[in-house]
């Protein structure tokens, strides 16, 4: 992901084979310094979200192959949900996300709106196709502005 700092870089290679292995996918991780602490957070999501045991598992084996393998020394290392609003970055959330309602904006309009609700009935590397109720619209990628899950109350 372009954006990533070395040490996150570092980070995610370790972290993501463990993380497959335990059978979640790592979405991101990030190294930042807040106040006059230095956090290592790494994101990981499944299929039906996270929960706190999810994360526990995964810090004690991420920080264990961690030690001493990367170029820096973080205060505070953190195992997180990326969250239940966060946009989709990459083809693997909206595989994740098959079958679940999501929010899609469009750099330009597609039958009048730039704004879609719908199922996601079908990711691939060519395209997303989203179930509106209505029929099934195919999007380009570079068509898609932002997506995220659609979160009801």
């Amino acid at each position: 992901m372009a954006g990533r700092s070395k040490v996150a870089q570092e980070a995610f290679d370790i972290a993501e084979p463990i993380v497959k292995a335990l059978g979640f996918d790592l979405v991101d991780c990030e190294y930042k310094k807040e106040g006059q602490y230095y956090f290592l957070r790494i994101f990981i999501d499944k299929r039906g979200g996270i929960g706190i045991d999810d994360c526990e598992a995964v810090s004690r084996e991420v920080d264990k192959a961690l030690e001493g393998k990367i170029h820096a020394d973080p205060d505070y290392f953190e195992v997180s949900s990326p969250g239940a609003t966060r946009p989709f970055s990459s083809l693997s959330d909206y595989v994740r996300h098959q079958g679940e309602e999501i929010e899609v904006s469009l750099f330009s309009a597609v039958d009048g709106s730039k704004h879609l609700e719908g199922i996601i009935d079908q990711a691939t590397e060519e395209k997303l196709v989203l179930d509106t109720g209505s029929g099934k619209i195919e999007l380009q990628w570079d068509k898609i502005a932002k997506a995220q899950r659609t979160i009801r109350f």
